[in-house]
């Protein structure tokens, strides 16, 4: 069980110290992770690009056929 803990603890210390770098290093470059805007859900964006793909696939036949004379 100690090997466990103290494994844990290892593991957690390097995720600390990594974060810790990662952010300096933004920080060096002027990017503060809090200020930077949040970026769009992932499935809303996924249902975004099908709507508007079914809309454009939908325009293209309307000038289809508006260029064929139906």
């Amino acid at each position: 069980m100690d090997q466990e803990a103290s494994g844990e603890s290892a593991i957690t210390g390097e995720h600390v110290k990594n974060n810790k770098d990662v952010r300096d290093l933004l920080g060096k470059s002027g990017i503060k992770p809090e200020a930077l805007p949040p970026e769009e859900d992932i499935k809303k964006l996924e249902r975004r690009l099908s709507s508007e793909g079914k809309k454009i696939a939908k325009d293209v036949k309307q000038l289809k056929d508006h260029s064929s004379g139906k």
